[in-house]
């Protein structure tokens, strides 16, 4: 069979969506057949809101006894329609407050992460540090061996004064001889 055929056949087959995914699959291997066509990506919902309270009523009227049967009605609509826009208020500045705590809450996270990193980061270059002057340090053993070969020098110096005094002693014994 050529390249050609196989394609037809593949197309000729019923594609069968059994999940989510497949349906994905199938609504982007769309798109990417032709993508010169231009995409149409759907906006957001809006944003609700509600209008604002009357400024001036011009039907004040209650749902005492005597008031006329058809006024009732508008009262109840009015009525229904401030409840309405109370409780989006109240919504609304509830979630206010959710968002505000939850900004609040990941400045905080953030906050004590950056500290987190400050104090090992500040660690790290101090163990660096103390890396770089124990490389410049001779080593323990090295130092060791010259303090003691230097004390030893001094040990003779103050035992019978000054070197050449024993250069001296050594010369002159040469000479008693």
């Amino acid at each position: 069979m050529s390249k050609k055929d196989k394609e037809s056949v593949e197309e000729k087959k019923p594609i069968v969506i059994k999940n989510a995914t497949d349906l994905q699959r199938l609504k982007l291997e769309k798109l990417l057949k032709n993508p010169d066509k231009p995409v149409v990506i759907p906006e957001g919902p809006k944003q609700k809101s509600l209008a604002p309270p009357p400024d001036f009523v011009r039907n004040v009227m209650g749902s005492s006894a005597g008031a006329g049967s058809g006024e009732f009605h508008v009262y109840r609509h009015l009525r229904r329609k401030e409840y309405a826009r109370q409780k989006f208020i109240q919504e609304k500045s509830e979630k206010e407050k959710l968002d505000d705590e939850y900004h609040r809450k990941i400045e905080e996270n953030k906050r004590l992460a950056d500290e987190k990193t400050a104090k090992k980061r500040a660690k790290r270059l101090k163990k660096k540090q103390k890396a770089k002057i124990k490389e410049k340090r001779p080593k323990k053993s090295d130092n060791s061996e010259c303090n003691d070969s230097s004390q030893s020098d001094q040990d003779d110096e103050d035992e019978e004064g000054s070197p050449k005094k024993h250069e001296n002693n050594f010369i002159a014994s040469k000479e008693i001889s």
